[in-house]
Protein backbone atom coordinates (compact mmCIF):
# COMPACT_ATOMS: atom_id res chain seq x y z
CA UNK A 1 0.00 0.00 0.00
CA UNK A 2 2.84 2.55 0.76
CA UNK A 3 5.98 1.24 -0.92
CA UNK A 4 5.94 3.79 -3.81
CA UNK A 5 6.56 6.18 -0.65
CA UNK A 6 8.90 3.97 0.46
CA UNK A 7 10.37 3.74 -3.54
CA UNK A 8 10.09 8.41 -3.12
CA UNK A 9 12.25 7.64 0.31
CA UNK A 10 14.94 6.05 -1.20
CA UNK A 11 15.43 7.62 -4.38
CA UNK A 12 15.22 11.41 -2.53
CA UNK A 13 17.76 10.48 -0.14
CA UNK A 14 20.01 7.60 -1.55
CA UNK A 15 20.24 9.10 -5.09
CA UNK A 16 19.07 12.66 -5.25
CA UNK A 17 21.19 13.34 -1.77
CA UNK A 18 23.77 10.57 -2.54
CA UNK A 19 23.69 9.73 0.73
CA UNK A 20 24.66 6.27 1.73
CA UNK A 21 22.37 3.59 2.21
CA UNK A 22 24.18 1.56 5.12
CA UNK A 23 24.74 5.12 7.03
CA UNK A 24 23.15 5.90 10.34
CA UNK A 25 22.27 9.78 9.04
CA UNK A 26 21.04 7.77 5.96
CA UNK A 27 18.81 5.16 7.49
CA UNK A 28 16.99 7.46 10.24
CA UNK A 29 16.73 10.33 7.15
CA UNK A 30 14.91 7.86 4.81
CA UNK A 31 12.70 6.86 7.99
CA UNK A 32 11.85 10.28 8.49
CA UNK A 33 10.77 10.95 4.95
CA UNK A 34 8.56 8.05 4.49
CA UNK A 35 7.08 8.27 7.36
CA UNK A 36 6.34 11.71 7.72
CA UNK A 37 4.85 11.51 4.37
CA UNK A 38 2.59 8.11 5.15
CA UNK A 39 1.13 9.77 8.41
CA UNK A 40 0.37 13.04 6.66
CA UNK A 41 -1.58 11.47 3.61
CA UNK A 42 -3.66 9.02 6.42
CA UNK A 43 -4.07 11.54 8.88
CA UNK A 44 -6.13 14.14 5.65
CA UNK A 45 -7.71 10.70 4.58
CA UNK A 46 -9.21 9.60 7.53
CA UNK A 47 -10.08 12.81 8.82
CA UNK A 48 -11.67 13.92 5.13
CA UNK A 49 -13.31 10.49 5.58
CA UNK A 50 -14.81 11.20 8.80
CA UNK A 51 -16.03 14.35 8.03
CA UNK A 52 -18.12 12.92 4.97
CA UNK A 53 -19.35 10.24 7.83
CA UNK A 54 -20.34 13.27 9.87
CA UNK A 55 -22.29 15.35 7.20
CA UNK A 56 -24.20 12.15 6.05
CA UNK A 57 -24.76 9.84 9.28
CA UNK A 58 -26.04 11.00 12.37
CA UNK A 59 -23.06 9.86 14.42
CA UNK A 60 -24.63 11.15 17.42
CA UNK A 61 -26.64 7.97 17.33
CA UNK A 62 -24.28 6.06 17.41
CA UNK A 63 -22.56 7.82 20.24
CA UNK A 64 -25.91 7.82 22.28
CA UNK A 65 -26.33 3.87 21.55
CA UNK A 66 -22.96 3.06 22.67
CA UNK A 67 -23.60 5.12 25.95
CA UNK A 68 -26.99 4.04 26.57
CA UNK A 69 -26.98 0.33 25.13
CA UNK A 70 -26.00 -2.77 27.28
CA UNK A 71 -23.05 -4.56 25.62
CA UNK A 72 -21.59 -6.02 28.05
CA UNK A 73 -18.10 -4.50 26.71
CA UNK A 74 -18.11 -6.16 23.22
CA UNK A 75 -17.78 -2.36 22.38
CA UNK A 76 -14.54 -2.43 23.41
CA UNK A 77 -13.47 -5.74 21.79
CA UNK A 78 -15.01 -4.94 18.59
CA UNK A 79 -12.58 -1.74 18.96
CA UNK A 80 -10.39 -3.85 20.30
CA UNK A 81 -10.24 -6.17 17.36
CA UNK A 82 -10.71 -3.33 14.62
CA UNK A 83 -7.61 -1.73 15.78
CA UNK A 84 -5.86 -5.32 15.31
CA UNK A 85 -6.65 -5.89 11.39
CA UNK A 86 -5.61 -2.30 10.63
CA UNK A 87 -2.05 -2.22 9.23
CA UNK A 88 -0.89 0.86 11.40
CA UNK A 89 1.71 1.33 14.05
CA UNK A 90 1.19 4.09 16.88
CA UNK A 91 1.80 7.01 15.33
CA UNK A 92 -0.20 6.18 12.17
CA UNK A 93 -2.97 4.75 14.78
CA UNK A 94 -3.00 8.55 16.35
CA UNK A 95 -5.44 9.90 13.07
CA UNK A 96 -8.19 7.67 13.54
CA UNK A 97 -7.98 8.16 17.54
CA UNK A 98 -8.42 11.68 16.56
CA UNK A 99 -11.39 10.97 14.14
CA UNK A 100 -13.09 8.64 16.56
CA UNK A 101 -12.61 11.21 19.05
CA UNK A 102 -14.33 14.13 16.63
CA UNK A 103 -16.93 11.98 15.87
CA UNK A 104 -18.19 11.19 19.10
CA UNK A 105 -17.68 7.92 19.71
CA UNK A 106 -16.81 7.22 23.95
CA UNK A 107 -13.36 7.73 25.00
CA UNK A 108 -12.72 4.03 26.16
CA UNK A 109 -13.32 2.86 22.92
CA UNK A 110 -11.19 4.49 21.15
CA UNK A 111 -8.53 3.88 23.71
CA UNK A 112 -9.23 0.24 22.93
CA UNK A 113 -8.45 0.92 19.37
CA UNK A 114 -5.55 3.12 19.99
CA UNK A 115 -4.37 0.31 22.13
CA UNK A 116 -4.36 -2.67 19.97
CA UNK A 117 -3.97 -1.48 16.45
CA UNK A 118 -0.10 -0.80 16.88
CA UNK A 119 -0.10 -4.36 18.97
CA UNK A 120 -1.47 -6.85 16.44
CA UNK A 121 -1.15 -6.71 12.84
CA UNK A 122 -1.69 -8.80 10.29
CA UNK A 123 1.79 -8.79 8.55
CA UNK A 124 3.35 -9.70 11.87
CA UNK A 125 1.54 -12.59 12.75
CA UNK A 126 2.06 -14.25 9.33
CA UNK A 127 5.81 -13.62 10.11
CA UNK A 128 5.62 -14.68 14.06
CA UNK A 129 3.67 -18.23 12.22
CA UNK A 130 6.55 -18.53 9.92
CA UNK A 131 9.70 -17.84 12.94
CA UNK A 132 8.12 -18.43 16.38
CA UNK A 133 4.85 -21.22 15.22
CA UNK A 134 0.89 -20.90 16.05
CA UNK A 135 1.35 -21.34 19.59
CA UNK A 136 3.27 -18.02 20.27
CA UNK A 137 1.54 -16.43 17.35
CA UNK A 138 -1.80 -17.14 18.80
CA UNK A 139 -0.78 -15.87 22.11
CA UNK A 140 0.88 -12.71 21.01
CA UNK A 141 -2.41 -12.04 18.56
CA UNK A 142 -4.63 -12.55 21.37
CA UNK A 143 -2.78 -10.99 24.23
CA UNK A 144 -3.08 -7.68 22.33
CA UNK A 145 -6.41 -8.03 21.45
CA UNK A 146 -7.24 -8.35 25.32
CA UNK A 147 -4.50 -5.55 26.12
CA UNK A 148 -7.17 -3.36 23.97
CA UNK A 149 -10.13 -4.69 25.44
CA UNK A 150 -9.36 -4.85 29.15
CA UNK A 151 -7.53 -0.81 28.97
CA UNK A 152 -10.27 1.14 26.98
CA UNK A 153 -12.98 -0.88 29.27
CA UNK A 154 -11.01 0.34 32.46
CA UNK A 155 -9.82 4.09 31.02
CA UNK A 156 -13.37 4.33 29.87
CA UNK A 157 -14.53 3.85 33.79
CA UNK A 158 -12.45 6.67 34.84
CA UNK A 159 -14.32 9.50 32.71
CA UNK A 160 -11.50 11.22 31.32
CA UNK A 161 -13.12 13.56 28.69
CA UNK A 162 -12.16 16.78 30.99
CA UNK A 163 -8.20 15.49 30.07
CA UNK A 164 -8.79 15.78 26.43
CA UNK A 165 -6.81 19.23 25.28
CA UNK A 166 -8.39 21.85 24.54
CA UNK A 167 -8.30 21.77 21.07
CA UNK A 168 -10.21 18.47 20.69
CA UNK A 169 -12.81 20.33 23.06
CA UNK A 170 -13.25 22.95 21.20
CA UNK A 171 -13.57 20.81 18.05
CA UNK A 172 -16.51 18.98 19.95
CA UNK A 173 -18.21 21.96 21.23
CA UNK A 174 -18.31 23.40 17.13
CA UNK A 175 -19.54 19.88 16.48
CA UNK A 176 -22.21 20.50 18.86
CA UNK A 177 -23.05 23.75 17.55
CA UNK A 178 -23.35 22.57 14.44
CA UNK A 179 -26.05 19.73 15.06
CA UNK A 180 -28.12 20.40 12.34
CA UNK A 181 -25.46 20.10 9.32
CA UNK A 182 -26.70 16.68 9.11
CA UNK A 183 -30.22 17.63 8.18
CA UNK A 184 -29.45 20.51 5.53
CA UNK A 185 -30.24 19.63 2.42
CA UNK A 186 -26.89 19.64 0.52
CA UNK A 187 -26.04 17.58 -2.28
CA UNK A 188 -21.97 16.16 -1.86
CA UNK A 189 -20.10 18.69 -4.16
CA UNK A 190 -21.89 21.44 -2.07
CA UNK A 191 -20.40 20.06 1.25
CA UNK A 192 -17.08 18.53 -0.28
CA UNK A 193 -15.21 22.07 0.33
CA UNK A 194 -16.43 22.38 3.81
CA UNK A 195 -15.16 18.57 4.56
CA UNK A 196 -11.91 19.69 3.16
CA UNK A 197 -11.47 22.71 5.22
CA UNK A 198 -12.33 21.03 8.36
CA UNK A 199 -9.95 18.23 7.41
CA UNK A 200 -6.73 20.65 6.39
CA UNK A 201 -7.55 22.65 9.39
CA UNK A 202 -7.14 19.77 11.54
CA UNK A 203 -4.07 18.72 9.67
CA UNK A 204 -2.41 21.97 10.00
CA UNK A 205 -3.53 21.68 13.83
CA UNK A 206 -1.16 18.89 14.40
CA UNK A 207 1.78 19.13 11.72
CA UNK A 208 4.39 20.33 14.02
CA UNK A 209 3.89 17.78 16.29
CA UNK A 210 3.76 15.17 13.69
CA UNK A 211 6.84 16.47 12.46
CA UNK A 212 8.41 16.48 16.12
CA UNK A 213 7.29 13.41 16.57
CA UNK A 214 8.46 11.25 13.15
CA UNK A 215 11.92 13.38 14.01
CA UNK A 216 12.29 11.58 17.41
CA UNK A 217 11.37 8.28 15.98
CA UNK A 218 13.91 8.50 13.29
CA UNK A 219 16.68 9.19 15.28
CA UNK A 220 16.06 6.05 17.35
CA UNK A 221 15.24 4.46 14.43
CA UNK A 222 18.77 4.97 12.83
CA UNK A 223 21.09 5.51 15.76
CA UNK A 224 20.03 3.10 18.52
CA UNK A 225 22.04 -0.43 17.72
CA UNK A 226 20.23 -3.26 17.85
CA UNK A 227 22.73 -5.74 20.17
CA UNK A 228 22.70 -2.43 22.69
CA UNK A 229 19.21 -4.23 23.73
CA UNK A 230 19.88 -7.89 22.84
CA UNK A 231 23.54 -7.85 25.30
CA UNK A 232 21.43 -6.62 28.41
CA UNK A 233 18.06 -8.36 27.76
CA UNK A 234 19.51 -11.73 27.62
CA UNK A 235 20.05 -13.18 31.23
CA UNK A 236 16.90 -13.99 32.04
CA UNK A 237 16.02 -12.83 34.96
CA UNK A 238 12.83 -11.44 36.32
CA UNK A 239 13.97 -7.74 36.10
CA UNK A 240 14.47 -8.10 32.37
CA UNK A 241 10.64 -7.88 31.58
CA UNK A 242 10.72 -4.38 32.76
CA UNK A 243 13.54 -3.49 31.74
CA UNK A 244 12.71 -4.54 28.19
CA UNK A 245 9.86 -2.67 28.57
CA UNK A 246 11.28 0.57 29.32
CA UNK A 247 14.09 0.37 26.83
CA UNK A 248 11.74 -0.41 24.26
CA UNK A 249 9.59 3.26 24.77
CA UNK A 250 12.12 5.28 23.45
CA UNK A 251 12.16 3.40 20.16
CA UNK A 252 9.63 3.90 17.73
CA UNK A 253 8.82 1.08 15.10
CA UNK A 254 5.69 -0.81 13.40
CA UNK A 255 5.13 -4.74 14.43
CA UNK A 256 6.05 -6.11 11.00
CA UNK A 257 9.71 -4.28 11.29
CA UNK A 258 10.08 -5.19 14.52
CA UNK A 259 9.86 -8.85 14.37
CA UNK A 260 12.77 -9.70 12.45
CA UNK A 261 14.60 -7.72 15.77
CA UNK A 262 12.94 -9.96 18.05
CA UNK A 263 14.08 -13.22 16.12
CA UNK A 264 17.74 -11.69 16.29
CA UNK A 265 16.98 -11.42 20.22
CA UNK A 266 15.61 -15.08 20.63
CA UNK A 267 18.57 -16.12 18.92
CA UNK A 268 21.03 -14.28 21.36
CA UNK A 269 19.27 -16.25 24.28
CA UNK A 270 16.53 -13.39 25.05
CA UNK A 271 13.47 -15.29 26.40
CA UNK A 272 10.95 -15.39 24.06
CA UNK A 273 8.28 -13.55 26.49
CA UNK A 274 10.98 -10.89 27.08
CA UNK A 275 11.11 -10.30 23.72
CA UNK A 276 7.40 -9.85 22.55
CA UNK A 277 6.96 -7.83 25.63
CA UNK A 278 9.77 -5.33 24.03
CA UNK A 279 8.22 -5.56 20.72
CA UNK A 280 4.61 -4.80 22.14
CA UNK A 281 6.18 -1.40 24.06
CA UNK A 282 8.36 -0.25 20.95
CA UNK A 283 5.22 -0.63 18.43
CA UNK A 284 2.21 0.29 21.17
CA UNK A 285 4.58 3.23 22.83
CA UNK A 286 6.64 5.76 21.94
CA UNK A 287 7.81 9.15 22.24
CA UNK A 288 7.03 10.02 18.81
CA UNK A 289 3.42 8.88 19.79
CA UNK A 290 2.86 10.69 22.78
CA UNK A 291 4.16 13.71 21.14
CA UNK A 292 1.30 13.48 18.57
CA UNK A 293 -0.82 12.68 21.75
CA UNK A 294 -0.32 15.81 23.32
CA UNK A 295 -2.20 18.04 20.85
CA UNK A 296 -5.45 15.60 21.70
CA UNK A 297 -4.60 14.74 25.30
CA UNK A 298 -3.65 16.95 28.30
CA UNK A 299 0.04 15.30 30.14
CA UNK A 300 -1.86 13.48 32.30
CA UNK A 301 -3.99 11.95 30.61
CA UNK A 302 -1.06 10.87 28.51
CA UNK A 303 0.98 9.49 31.43
CA UNK A 304 -2.23 7.49 32.18
CA UNK A 305 -2.44 6.16 29.37
CA UNK A 306 0.86 4.79 28.79
CA UNK A 307 1.33 3.80 32.17
CA UNK A 308 -1.72 1.59 31.95
CA UNK A 309 -0.71 0.12 28.95
CA UNK A 310 3.21 -0.10 30.30
CA UNK A 311 2.19 -2.40 33.38
CA UNK A 312 -0.61 -4.31 31.22
CA UNK A 313 2.61 -5.47 28.73
CA UNK A 314 5.02 -5.77 31.73
CA UNK A 315 2.39 -8.48 33.24
CA UNK A 316 2.00 -10.32 29.98
CA UNK A 317 5.83 -10.47 30.21
CA UNK A 318 5.74 -12.52 32.79
CA UNK A 319 2.77 -14.60 31.31
CA UNK A 320 4.41 -15.28 27.95
CA UNK A 321 7.78 -16.69 29.73
CA UNK A 322 5.89 -19.18 31.85
CA UNK A 323 3.56 -20.49 28.80
CA UNK A 324 6.18 -20.07 26.68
Amino acid sequence: MFNWIQDFADWLIYSLFAIAENSQFGVALNFFVYDTVKILILLFLIVFLMGIVNAYFPVERLRDFLLRKKLFGLEYLFASIFGAITPFCSCSSVPLFIGFVQGGIPLGVTFSFLISSPLVNEVAIAMFVGMFGLKATFIYAASGILLGTVGGWLLGKLNLEPLLSDWVKGILENKMQEGAYADEKLNFNQRLPGITRGAWDIVKGVLHYVIIGIAIGAAMHGFVPENFFGHYLGGGQWWTVPVAVILAVPMYANAAGIVPVIQVFVAKGVPLGTAIAFMMATVGLSIPEATLLKKVMSLKLIALYFGLVTLFIILSGFLFNVLL
